[in-house]
């Protein structure tokens, strides 16, 4: 029997209802003259599913034949449709976008976006009160500072903390697969059961706690804070700075629970839902900002009013979806628990110390170099910063992921996991460098005009490019200390590091001016490198079971 199809440019087979495409075996093929068209003629061969048959024998050598005949009915169907899917299957096995790449991503890239919100509600708030006055602007700029200090010292912590403990308890609740985290809610008809996880409850008690601490100290302290950052009592800034500090501190709970909140989210590997709910409360403050400073003459007051309704507004939205996957509250608190956040949280705090010190130092010494050399300065800093966003992103995410496989004690899952973020975020980091090298002197004319400071931030180009690939495994590596609960090392390591850069800055700044505070931030974070890959390499604390040659099952 014979069959003639149609061909243009690839083959369409249309196959009959009593034959299967793997059925015909390719005898000729004829083109017409002057037309795209051409016939092939097809005889039948032996289904590879089907029984030899004696009318009509095959050996497997005549089909296989054909099989690297580029007009073969087999190549054209199944090969060629799918060569441009192949394609792009290589290209994200060659970047690491397999399954776990693409897991990583997808939690890396909301959490990006939502990093990225604050930062540019922070430029839309400095634009209304910049309409004030420059002595408003420069008294809600103190007071931001203030805040930032509290929240890098006490708040960050708590996320990071929560994130890991959540993401333990939650992977471990998933291999029991006992019902043992589950307690029954009657008043919750939608969901008759949520997960009892000890960490959550305890780190929004701890949040609320932390929350209510801080109102208390930034409403009644607010003089003394501003005289320590040195806005004396008859400075143009003063009243303006205590009237933002004192009312924005009502919102510190808010914020407080809010972090607590998006750690348990992190845990469970869910950065979309902060994602909507950061930017619904920035959006908030952006149009009550321009109702009440504007419409109701508010001033700096209104916007301090607004930000604090957006605070509540971000930590209602999480603490509603969060109450619908797990316990928010327990008359019970596990004393143990709290004891383990107590720990953990001043082994980070210590190490978010000797951080902020070292960053300081750094800026101060710059500033010793006149104002254009430290606005040049500033400008590399501000770019630097902001790019560390996009690399915080995957280190949560590598620390969420890591954390699961590790409480499951799926040790050589965690290893991908390591090997996968670190991967990715060297590619990340080297693609930042090539995008800056291109357009970080455009970059700059955003920020400044001035050719003096455009000079200066031009001359730090090859810093803040250089440094991008460093910057992100540093970043990184820190979310996978995070994801075995490696705090100690985490914190005792940084405080070492943090002692030498500051040393290198006192040494090298004054004889080298801003190269020597470019290449001590540089030190800074290749020496955060070396003692990740160092911490790894050793295979010590919670590594050693992490790189044990087998795994081990949870029984």
């Amino acid at each position: 029997m014979s069959t003639c199809i149609f061909q243009r440019q690839h083959l369409l087979l249309l196959p009959s209802q009593q034959h299967d495409t793997r059925s015909f075996k390719l005898q000729s093929f004829t083109q017409i003259p002057n037309s795209s068209l051409g016939f092939r003629t097809l005889s039948s061969r032996q289904n590879p599913s089907a029984k030899p048959s004696l009318q009509n024998p095959q050996s497997d050598s005549q089909i296989a034949s054909n099989d690297d005949d580029p007009y073969s009915p087999s190549t054209s169907t199944e090969s060629n449709p799918f060569v441009f899917t192949l394609l792009i299957q290589g290209f994200r096995e060659k970047l690491g976008f397999d399954q776990l790449g693409m897991e990583i991503m997808s939690i890396a890239l909301p959490a990006a976006l939502a990093l990225a919100a604050d930062p540019i509600t922070s430029l839309v708030d400095t634009a209304f009160i910049g309409h004030l006055g420059s002595a408003e602007l420069a008294a809600v700029g103190v007071s931001i500072s203030l805040f930032n200090l509290v929240a890098k010292l006490l708040n960050i912590p708590l996320l990071n903390i929560t994130t890991s403990f959540v993401a333990e308890e939650q992977a471990v609740s998933v291999k029991a697969d006992d019902g043992s985290t589950c307690v029954n809610q009657d008043d919750v008809a939608s969901r008759p059961n949520k997960k009892f996880l000890p960490s959550v409850s305890t780190s929004l008690a701890m949040a609320t706690t932390f929350g209510i601490a801080e109102t208390i100290a930034l409403s009644f302290g607010s003089g003394f804070l501003l005289n320590t950052m040195g806005i004396p009592v008859d400075s143009p800034m003063r009243v303006p700075a205590e009237q933002f500090t004192s009312i924005r501190a009502f919102g510190a709970p808010a914020i407080v629970l809010a972090l607590a909140a998006q750690g348990t989210f992190r845990g469970f590997k869910d950065t979309k839902t902060p994602l909507y709910a950061i930017v619904a409360g920035n959006l908030l403050n952006a149009v009550l900002d321009l109702i009440l400073i504007f419409f109701c003459g508010l001033g700096v007051s209104g916007a301090a009013i607004a930000t604090v309704i957006s605070e509540y507004l971000t930590a209602f939205i999480l603490l509603w979806r969060l109450n619908e996957e797990v316990v928010l509250v327990t008359p019970n608190i596990d004393g143990e628990k709290v004891a383990q956040y107590l720990k953990s949280g001043g082994l980070l705090m210590s190490r978010s110390f000797a951080v902020l010190v070292t960053m300081t130092l750094s800026t101060s010494v710059a500033a010793r170099e006149g104002s254009v050399p430290m606005a040049g300065h500033q400008i590399c800093l501000e770019v630097w910063l902001a790019l560390s966003l996009l690399t915080d992103a995957l280190a949560l995410a590598g620390q969420a992921i890591l954390a699961s496989s590790y409480s499951q004690r799926n040790y050589g899952e965690a290893r991908r996991v390591i090997y996968r973020v670190l991967q990715i975020s060297l590619i990340a980091g080297c693609s930042l460098s090539f995008i800056l090298f291109l357009g970080f002197g455009d970059l700059s004319y955003l920020i400044s005009t001035d050719s003096e400071v455009l000079n200066i931030a031009k001359s730090g180009t090859l810093f803040v490019v250089a440094s991008q690939p460093v910057n992100a495994v540093a970043f990184v590596l820190d979310g996978l200390y995070y994801g075995v609960s490696d705090f100690g090392y985490a914190s005792y390591s940084m405080v070492v590091i943090g002692l030498g850069t500051c040393a290198f800055f006192l040494l090298a700044g004054p004889k080298f001016g801003l190269a020597g505070v470019w290449s001590g931030l540089f030190v800074f974070m290749t020496l955060r490198v070396v003692a990740g890959i160092w911490r790894l390499g050793t295979k010590r604390g919670p590594w050693k079971l992490v790189y044990s040659e087998t795994d081990q099952e949870n029984r």
